[in-house]
Protein backbone atom coordinates (compact mmCIF):
# COMPACT_ATOMS: atom_id res chain seq x y z
CA UNK A 1 0.00 0.00 0.00
CA UNK A 2 0.85 3.81 -0.37
CA UNK A 3 2.59 5.47 2.52
CA UNK A 4 0.91 7.93 4.80
CA UNK A 5 0.50 10.02 7.65
CA UNK A 6 -1.28 9.15 10.76
CA UNK A 7 -3.10 11.63 13.77
CA UNK A 8 -5.10 10.86 16.14
CA UNK A 9 -7.96 13.83 16.81
CA UNK A 10 -8.97 14.62 19.91
CA UNK A 11 -12.36 15.80 19.26
CA UNK A 12 -14.95 16.47 15.90
CA UNK A 13 -13.33 19.99 15.86
CA UNK A 14 -9.92 18.71 15.29
CA UNK A 15 -10.77 16.16 13.08
CA UNK A 16 -12.60 18.45 10.56
CA UNK A 17 -9.35 20.43 10.62
CA UNK A 18 -6.94 17.85 9.77
CA UNK A 19 -9.54 16.41 7.33
CA UNK A 20 -7.75 17.53 3.41
CA UNK A 21 -9.32 16.41 0.00
CA UNK A 22 -6.51 13.49 0.10
CA UNK A 23 -6.72 12.27 3.90
CA UNK A 24 -9.54 9.50 5.25
CA UNK A 25 -11.03 8.83 8.39
CA UNK A 26 -10.51 5.53 10.16
CA UNK A 27 -12.18 4.25 13.30
CA UNK A 28 -12.94 0.53 13.26
CA UNK A 29 -10.85 0.19 10.63
CA UNK A 30 -12.74 -2.95 9.23
CA UNK A 31 -13.25 -1.30 5.49
CA UNK A 32 -10.98 1.31 5.02
CA UNK A 33 -7.73 -1.80 5.76
CA UNK A 34 -9.14 -3.54 3.25
CA UNK A 35 -9.07 -0.37 0.61
CA UNK A 36 -6.16 -0.02 1.63
CA UNK A 37 -4.68 -2.91 1.40
CA UNK A 38 -5.90 -3.36 -2.06
CA UNK A 39 -4.93 0.21 -3.51
CA UNK A 40 -8.47 1.57 -4.04
CA UNK A 41 -8.15 3.99 -1.01
CA UNK A 42 -4.51 5.68 -2.02
CA UNK A 43 -4.87 8.56 1.10
CA UNK A 44 -1.94 10.72 1.66
CA UNK A 45 -2.87 10.99 5.50
CA UNK A 46 -5.31 8.87 7.95
CA UNK A 47 -7.23 10.45 10.88
CA UNK A 48 -8.04 8.18 13.97
CA UNK A 49 -11.56 9.49 15.01
CA UNK A 50 -12.55 6.39 17.22
CA UNK A 51 -12.41 8.28 20.47
CA UNK A 52 -13.25 11.85 19.03
CA UNK A 53 -16.84 11.16 18.77
CA UNK A 54 -19.80 9.79 20.69
CA UNK A 55 -19.60 5.97 21.83
CA UNK A 56 -22.88 6.50 23.81
CA UNK A 57 -26.62 4.79 23.06
CA UNK A 58 -28.96 7.55 24.67
CA UNK A 59 -32.86 7.17 24.89
CA UNK A 60 -35.10 9.92 25.14
CA UNK A 61 -38.98 9.89 25.29
CA UNK A 62 -38.82 10.28 21.70
CA UNK A 63 -35.89 8.79 19.72
CA UNK A 64 -32.65 6.53 20.71
CA UNK A 65 -29.49 8.02 19.39
CA UNK A 66 -26.43 5.99 18.82
CA UNK A 67 -23.14 7.66 18.98
CA UNK A 68 -21.15 7.44 15.41
CA UNK A 69 -17.97 5.24 17.53
CA UNK A 70 -20.73 3.15 19.03
CA UNK A 71 -19.53 -0.67 18.03
CA UNK A 72 -21.46 -3.25 16.67
CA UNK A 73 -21.31 -5.53 19.41
CA UNK A 74 -22.69 -2.81 21.46
CA UNK A 75 -25.88 -2.68 19.39
CA UNK A 76 -26.51 -6.29 20.42
CA UNK A 77 -25.99 -6.18 23.94
CA UNK A 78 -27.59 -3.01 24.83
CA UNK A 79 -30.87 -3.41 26.63
CA UNK A 80 -33.02 0.02 25.36
CA UNK A 81 -31.94 -1.03 22.26
CA UNK A 82 -33.28 -4.98 22.72
CA UNK A 83 -36.50 -3.97 24.26
CA UNK A 84 -37.41 -1.05 21.99
CA UNK A 85 -35.67 -1.79 18.64
CA UNK A 86 -35.09 -5.11 18.64
CA UNK A 87 -34.78 -5.19 14.88
CA UNK A 88 -31.80 -3.17 14.93
CA UNK A 89 -29.94 -5.65 17.05
CA UNK A 90 -31.22 -8.78 15.25
CA UNK A 91 -29.92 -7.37 12.11
CA UNK A 92 -26.50 -6.37 13.57
CA UNK A 93 -26.44 -9.99 14.75
CA UNK A 94 -26.79 -11.17 11.25
CA UNK A 95 -23.74 -9.43 10.14
CA UNK A 96 -20.01 -10.33 9.60
CA UNK A 97 -18.19 -12.17 12.79
CA UNK A 98 -17.68 -11.81 16.32
CA UNK A 99 -14.51 -10.03 16.04
CA UNK A 100 -15.41 -7.58 13.27
CA UNK A 101 -18.58 -6.40 15.16
CA UNK A 102 -16.14 -5.77 18.15
CA UNK A 103 -14.36 -3.14 15.89
CA UNK A 104 -16.82 -1.92 13.39
CA UNK A 105 -18.40 1.06 14.38
CA UNK A 106 -21.67 2.88 13.59
CA UNK A 107 -20.78 5.28 11.39
CA UNK A 108 -18.38 3.40 9.54
CA UNK A 109 -20.95 0.88 8.37
CA UNK A 110 -23.18 3.42 7.11
CA UNK A 111 -20.20 4.15 4.95
CA UNK A 112 -19.07 0.64 3.95
CA UNK A 113 -17.92 0.25 0.16
CA UNK A 114 -19.53 -2.38 -1.71
CA UNK A 115 -18.35 -5.88 -1.95
CA UNK A 116 -18.67 -6.19 -5.77
CA UNK A 117 -15.64 -8.75 -6.57
CA UNK A 118 -15.14 -6.48 -9.82
CA UNK A 119 -14.38 -3.09 -7.17
CA UNK A 120 -11.80 -5.01 -5.66
CA UNK A 121 -10.07 -6.13 -8.31
CA UNK A 122 -8.28 -3.15 -9.69
CA UNK A 123 -7.08 -5.02 -13.03
CA UNK A 124 -10.54 -4.99 -14.25
CA UNK A 125 -12.37 -2.00 -15.16
CA UNK A 126 -15.03 -0.28 -12.35
CA UNK A 127 -16.94 2.88 -12.76
CA UNK A 128 -17.57 3.34 -8.88
CA UNK A 129 -13.08 2.54 -8.47
CA UNK A 130 -12.00 4.62 -11.66
CA UNK A 131 -14.89 6.56 -13.07
CA UNK A 132 -16.09 6.39 -16.92
CA UNK A 133 -13.93 2.42 -17.33
CA UNK A 134 -17.28 0.49 -17.56
CA UNK A 135 -19.10 -1.89 -15.28
CA UNK A 136 -17.60 -5.48 -15.63
CA UNK A 137 -20.12 -6.87 -13.16
CA UNK A 138 -22.61 -5.92 -15.76
CA UNK A 139 -22.05 -8.53 -18.30
CA UNK A 140 -19.87 -10.43 -16.35
CA UNK A 141 -19.77 -12.49 -12.94
CA UNK A 142 -23.29 -10.49 -11.20
CA UNK A 143 -25.10 -13.63 -9.43
CA UNK A 144 -24.45 -11.02 -6.26
CA UNK A 145 -25.56 -7.93 -7.83
CA UNK A 146 -28.07 -5.85 -8.16
CA UNK A 147 -31.89 -6.62 -9.15
CA UNK A 148 -33.35 -3.32 -9.30
CA UNK A 149 -32.10 0.56 -9.13
CA UNK A 150 -29.12 -0.25 -10.84
CA UNK A 151 -28.09 1.30 -14.09
CA UNK A 152 -25.97 0.53 -16.79
CA UNK A 153 -23.17 2.34 -14.95
CA UNK A 154 -23.57 0.12 -11.97
CA UNK A 155 -25.19 -2.68 -10.67
CA UNK A 156 -23.44 -3.24 -7.53
CA UNK A 157 -25.43 -4.00 -4.01
CA UNK A 158 -25.31 -2.44 -0.97
CA UNK A 159 -23.37 -4.97 1.92
CA UNK A 160 -24.75 -3.30 5.31
CA UNK A 161 -27.63 -5.46 7.54
CA UNK A 162 -27.53 -2.53 9.92
CA UNK A 163 -28.25 -0.21 7.08
CA UNK A 164 -31.65 -2.00 6.06
CA UNK A 165 -32.98 -1.82 9.72
CA UNK A 166 -32.55 1.51 9.79
CA UNK A 167 -34.09 2.34 6.63
CA UNK A 168 -37.43 0.27 7.60
CA UNK A 169 -36.98 2.61 10.64
CA UNK A 170 -37.10 5.88 9.19
CA UNK A 171 -33.97 6.87 11.10
CA UNK A 172 -31.92 10.30 10.35
CA UNK A 173 -28.06 10.63 10.12
CA UNK A 174 -27.21 13.86 11.90
CA UNK A 175 -23.40 15.13 11.38
CA UNK A 176 -20.86 18.46 11.33
CA UNK A 177 -19.76 19.27 7.82
CA UNK A 178 -16.29 20.98 7.01
CA UNK A 179 -17.45 24.19 8.44
CA UNK A 180 -18.17 22.61 11.78
CA UNK A 181 -22.06 23.07 10.90
CA UNK A 182 -24.58 20.78 12.07
CA UNK A 183 -26.84 18.98 9.25
CA UNK A 184 -29.14 16.15 9.36
CA UNK A 185 -30.04 13.77 6.63
CA UNK A 186 -33.28 11.23 6.77
CA UNK A 187 -32.03 7.84 6.22
CA UNK A 188 -33.61 7.20 2.91
CA UNK A 189 -31.90 10.30 1.49
CA UNK A 190 -28.16 9.01 2.58
CA UNK A 191 -27.46 6.37 0.20
CA UNK A 192 -27.75 6.85 -3.87
CA UNK A 193 -28.63 4.64 -6.34
CA UNK A 194 -25.81 4.41 -9.17
CA UNK A 195 -27.29 6.27 -12.04
CA UNK A 196 -24.10 7.90 -14.22
CA UNK A 197 -22.45 8.55 -10.97
CA UNK A 198 -21.80 5.15 -9.01
CA UNK A 199 -18.71 6.31 -7.25
CA UNK A 200 -21.16 8.48 -5.06
CA UNK A 201 -22.46 6.22 -2.55
CA UNK A 202 -24.29 8.56 -0.37
CA UNK A 203 -25.21 12.30 0.13
CA UNK A 204 -22.86 13.00 2.65
CA UNK A 205 -21.20 16.59 2.41
CA UNK A 206 -17.49 16.44 1.11
CA UNK A 207 -14.84 16.32 4.33
CA UNK A 208 -17.81 16.11 6.88
CA UNK A 209 -18.47 13.79 10.25
CA UNK A 210 -21.14 11.54 10.97
CA UNK A 211 -22.01 12.52 14.71
CA UNK A 212 -25.37 10.18 15.86
CA UNK A 213 -27.86 8.16 14.30
CA UNK A 214 -31.66 8.98 15.35
CA UNK A 215 -34.09 6.43 15.59
CA UNK A 216 -37.69 7.68 16.37
CA UNK A 217 -39.95 5.70 19.10
CA UNK A 218 -42.03 3.77 17.59
CA UNK A 219 -44.63 1.14 18.39
CA UNK A 220 -42.44 -1.72 15.61
CA UNK A 221 -40.82 -3.46 18.58
CA UNK A 222 -43.42 -6.21 19.04
CA UNK A 223 -43.67 -7.18 15.53
CA UNK A 224 -40.54 -7.75 13.31
CA UNK A 225 -38.16 -9.90 11.66
CA UNK A 226 -34.81 -9.92 10.17
CA UNK A 227 -34.45 -12.89 7.15
CA UNK A 228 -30.86 -13.10 5.70
CA UNK A 229 -30.42 -16.19 2.95
CA UNK A 230 -26.64 -15.99 2.30
CA UNK A 231 -24.28 -18.79 1.49
CA UNK A 232 -23.21 -19.66 4.94
CA UNK A 233 -24.69 -18.64 8.29
CA UNK A 234 -21.69 -16.33 9.77
CA UNK A 235 -19.31 -13.71 7.99
CA UNK A 236 -21.12 -13.81 4.72
CA UNK A 237 -23.24 -10.89 2.78
CA UNK A 238 -26.60 -11.28 1.99
CA UNK A 239 -28.32 -12.82 -1.63
CA UNK A 240 -31.31 -11.75 -0.41
CA UNK A 241 -32.04 -9.80 3.24
CA UNK A 242 -35.53 -8.53 4.48
CA UNK A 243 -36.29 -6.10 7.47
CA UNK A 244 -39.88 -6.50 8.60
CA UNK A 245 -42.02 -4.65 11.23
CA UNK A 246 -45.49 -4.32 11.99
CA UNK A 247 -48.20 -2.71 14.16
CA UNK A 248 -51.22 -4.70 14.95
CA UNK A 249 -54.34 -4.25 16.16
CA UNK A 250 -55.82 -7.61 16.51
CA UNK A 251 -54.88 -9.46 13.29
CA UNK A 252 -55.45 -6.26 11.36
CA UNK A 253 -52.04 -4.29 10.47
CA UNK A 254 -52.15 -1.15 11.19
CA UNK A 255 -48.70 -0.06 9.92
CA UNK A 256 -45.54 -1.62 7.67
CA UNK A 257 -42.06 -1.10 7.11
CA UNK A 258 -40.39 -3.38 4.93
CA UNK A 259 -36.91 -3.10 3.83
CA UNK A 260 -33.96 -5.11 1.59
CA UNK A 261 -30.89 -5.64 1.35
CA UNK A 262 -28.73 -7.58 -1.26
CA UNK A 263 -31.32 -6.12 -4.20
CA UNK A 264 -30.14 -2.43 -4.93
CA UNK A 265 -26.99 0.22 -4.78
CA UNK A 266 -28.80 1.58 -1.23
CA UNK A 267 -31.24 -0.21 1.45
CA UNK A 268 -34.66 -0.51 -0.80
CA UNK A 269 -37.89 0.04 0.87
CA UNK A 270 -40.81 -1.27 -0.48
CA UNK A 271 -43.43 1.63 -0.30
CA UNK A 272 -45.63 -0.26 -2.08
CA UNK A 273 -45.79 -3.30 -0.43
CA UNK A 274 -45.75 -1.09 2.84
CA UNK A 275 -48.89 0.40 1.37
CA UNK A 276 -51.05 -2.49 0.29
CA UNK A 277 -49.98 -4.01 4.16
CA UNK A 278 -51.89 -1.04 6.10
CA UNK A 279 -55.47 -2.17 6.86
CA UNK A 280 -55.05 -5.86 5.72
CA UNK A 281 -55.85 -9.03 7.66
CA UNK A 282 -52.77 -10.68 8.59
CA UNK A 283 -52.47 -13.95 6.31
CA UNK A 284 -50.20 -16.11 4.28
CA UNK A 285 -52.84 -15.42 1.27
CA UNK A 286 -51.88 -11.72 2.21
CA UNK A 287 -48.43 -11.82 2.55
CA UNK A 288 -47.96 -13.78 -0.46
CA UNK A 289 -49.54 -10.99 -2.64
CA UNK A 290 -47.09 -8.91 -1.17
CA UNK A 291 -44.46 -10.57 -2.05
CA UNK A 292 -45.84 -10.49 -5.59
CA UNK A 293 -45.96 -7.23 -5.50
CA UNK A 294 -42.43 -6.35 -4.53
CA UNK A 295 -41.41 -8.64 -7.15
CA UNK A 296 -43.20 -7.17 -9.92
CA UNK A 297 -40.77 -4.34 -10.99
CA UNK A 298 -37.82 -6.02 -10.47
CA UNK A 299 -35.37 -6.72 -13.63
CA UNK A 300 -32.53 -9.89 -12.81
CA UNK A 301 -29.02 -9.67 -14.45
CA UNK A 302 -27.83 -12.66 -16.62
CA UNK A 303 -26.51 -14.84 -13.55
CA UNK A 304 -28.83 -13.80 -10.93
CA UNK A 305 -32.83 -14.51 -11.93
CA UNK A 306 -32.82 -17.01 -8.45
CA UNK A 307 -32.80 -13.72 -6.52
CA UNK A 308 -36.42 -13.00 -7.65
CA UNK A 309 -38.20 -16.41 -5.81
CA UNK A 310 -35.61 -15.84 -3.34
CA UNK A 311 -37.07 -12.53 -2.46
CA UNK A 312 -40.30 -13.48 -3.06
CA UNK A 313 -40.07 -16.51 -0.42
CA UNK A 314 -37.91 -14.00 1.79
CA UNK A 315 -40.10 -11.23 2.48
CA UNK A 316 -43.57 -14.02 2.67
CA UNK A 317 -41.19 -15.50 5.70
CA UNK A 318 -40.52 -12.19 7.06
CA UNK A 319 -43.96 -10.98 7.48
CA UNK A 320 -44.85 -14.62 8.60
CA UNK A 321 -42.21 -14.86 11.33
CA UNK A 322 -43.18 -10.94 12.80
CA UNK A 323 -46.60 -12.29 13.09
CA UNK A 324 -46.11 -14.67 15.40
CA UNK A 325 -43.85 -13.05 17.76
Amino acid sequence: MKPFTFEKAKNPAEALKLKLANKDYVAGGTNIVDLLKKNIAQPDGMIDISTSLSNEIKVSGKSVSIGSMVRNTALTTNTELIKNFPLITKSVLAGASPQIRNMASTAGNLLQRTRCPYFYDVTTPCNKRKKGSGCSALNGDNKMSAIVGYSEDCVAVHPSDLCISLSALDANVYGLNSKNEKFVIPFKDFHKLPGNTPWMDNTLPQNSLITHIEVPKNEFHKKYSYVKLRERTSYAFAMISVASALQMDGNTIKEARLASGGVAHKPWRWYEVEDYLKGKKASDEVFKKASEIAVEKVKPLSQNAYKVPMLKGAIELALQNAVKL
